[in-house]
């Protein structure tokens, strides 16, 4: 089902892969999944033997991110990472950044690693930051402004620290705190806003 919404969408946006709308310049699109992996739009498959592994290329892919405003496939690829001539469109799953793993920084700091970029694509860890979207249940962490703002946890993360929120009155209502390192975060929700607008 979802590959057929993505070829749909594909067919929709009426684009070719490496058109060349204007002299010296050429489009790609791609689509990054709800676990972080980034695939060509149109590949068939989307799995991970098809998604892109090489590290420098998607820190530099990742790094260039922004919103989509240069008039060309807005609605369809919300997103676009420029490259000299190239225009790389991006569409995604639910946000194109994406927090895969968390790593050790220096002095005890942590980091959250995202989009396969391992060390080189990494923001500070901030535990009061974390935000429960109650429309969806999906966890969101605080990511580069320029790339929306806010990025989701991937799910296997997300289970993992699970038993750490602290809910208001049941555990059917939104949490209110995270536990870290011995430590009880109140969460701040400031994310919440910027996840509704769809910013």
């Amino acid at each position: 089902m979802r590959l057929r919404l993505a070829a749909r969408a594909a067919a929709g946006a009426g684009y070719r892969q490496g058109q060349s709308p204007g002299p010296r310049t050429r489009e790609y699109f791609y689509y990054v999944d709800h676990q972080g992996q980034l695939f060509l739009d149109d590949a068939k498959v989307k799995n991970f033997i098809t998604c892109f592994k090489d590290v420098k290329f998607l820190a530099f892919f990742f790094k260039q991110l922004r919103r989509n405003r240069s008039g060309r496939y807005e609605a369809d690829f919300p997103y676009v990472s420029l490259c000299g001539h190239e225009r790389n469109y991006v569409r995604c799953d639910d946000r194109p950044v994406v927090f895969t793993q968390l790593l050790p920084g220096a002095d005890g700091a942590e980091l959250l690693s995202y989009c396969g970029g391992g060390e080189r694509l990494v923001v500070p860890f901030e535990p009061a930051r974390l935000a429960v979207l109650p429309e969806s249940g999906r966890l969101y962490h605080p990511a580069p402004a320029a790339a929306g703002g806010a990025g989701l946890v991937r799910s296997a993360l997300a289970f993992e620290w699970s038993g750490a929120f602290e809910h208001g009155r049941g555990a059917a209502r939104p949490p209110t705190h995270f536990w870290w390192r011995g430590r009880r975060y109140e969460l701040t929700n400031e994310l919440l806003p910027v996840l509704r607008a769809g910013a």
